[in-house]
């Protein structure tokens, strides 16, 4: 099928038909259904369509919550059940999977170094770096942004511009509920390795997460730079230096140390924005 490039026009009556194939699936037996859901995988894709996007009367500067585009997220769901598993040949190498890799990425600017991956219904801007990982369907990752060796962008994560994700970062898929917050890592972040961010966490524009750090939904995150702490759950501040931490917790059996991540201060105006996200670490004599 050949795709209008109007995606913007198209928007609000492919949205319909998805919305409604997702609520009967028997639907999508129909070419207009189906059709639609193509379309939105195509958007995608191309990078006409998101996931989730930041409120667009929102200034660069303000600290806002994201709005999620649940109608993308089924249609990926729609588009997993209209697919049929294919083997997929490239180099020497063999797949067998529902969905295609990403093809193009010569004329997007973008490299990926084998084996990376990224798959189709994603969207790497110009710029991008993927060493050899992982960045899946529905995922967007901003121009100048290295997904370093292993590091991987699960299903609908957005990843804004200059961000570096180190080597073993595992930044998860949120694909259900589809109205579901998808994992975010806003503009110039950093995130050391084996870092672990899921469950529709938002990190911050320029925050930098050390070595280690887990952050889930339910994690506490204590602000610990001044003089009483401050607890934040689900969102990482702009500009903050977090590490890994524990706090005592009492149980029927006692009291016994869980994790937290602590955040020990802030990024600092005086460093060069390119060598601050290291440098923000070693101020603090914090591991990369």
């Amino acid at each position: 099928m050949e795709l209008s490039q109007d995606f913007a026009a198209r928007a609000e009556g492919v949205k319909a038909l998805v919305e409604a194939a997702f609520d009967d699936r028997k639907l999508l037996s129909e070419k207009a259904h189906e059709e639609a859901v193509l379309f939105a995988l195509e958007g995608l894709d191309q990078g006409a369509y998101r996931v989730a996007e930041r409120p667009s009367a929102a200034g660069p500067d303000a600290d806002v919550e994201w709005v999620v585009n649940a109608w993308l997220k089924k249609a990926i769901l729609l588009f997993f059940a209209i697919r049929k598993m294919e083997r997929i040949e490239v180099g020497p190498f063999e797949f067998h999977d529902k969905i295609p890799l990403k093809k193009g990425l010569d004329r997007q600017n973008v490299r990926v170094v084998p084996p990376g991956v990224v798959r189709y219904g994603a969207f790497c801007e110009p710029g991008t770096i993927v060493m050899p990982g992982y960045v899946n369907i529905g995922a967007r990752v901003g121009a100048g942004t290295m997904v370093d060796t292993w590091a991987t962008v699960g299903s609908c994560a957005q990843i804004g511009k200059d961000v570096h994700l180190s080597g073993g970062v595992g930044i998860g898929g949120v694909l259900e509920p589809p109205g579901a917050t998808p994992v975010i890592i806003e503009d110039g972040a950093f995130v050391g390795s084996r870092v672990v961010v899921v469950e529709g966490v938002r990190v911050g524009r320029e925050a930098v997460l050390g070595t280690g750090v887990v952050l889930t939904s339910s994690t506490v995150i204590v602000d610990v730079s001044g003089p009483e702490p401050v607890e934040h759950r689900g969102v990482v501040p702009p500009r903050s230096v977090v590490i890994p931490g524990s706090r005592t917790k009492r149980f029927p059996a006692g009291e016994y140390a869980v994790p937290c991540a602590l955040i020990i201060g802030q990024r600092k105006e005086s460093t060069d924005k390119k060598t601050s996200l290291n440098q923000a670490l070693r101020d603090f004599a914090v591991p990369v």
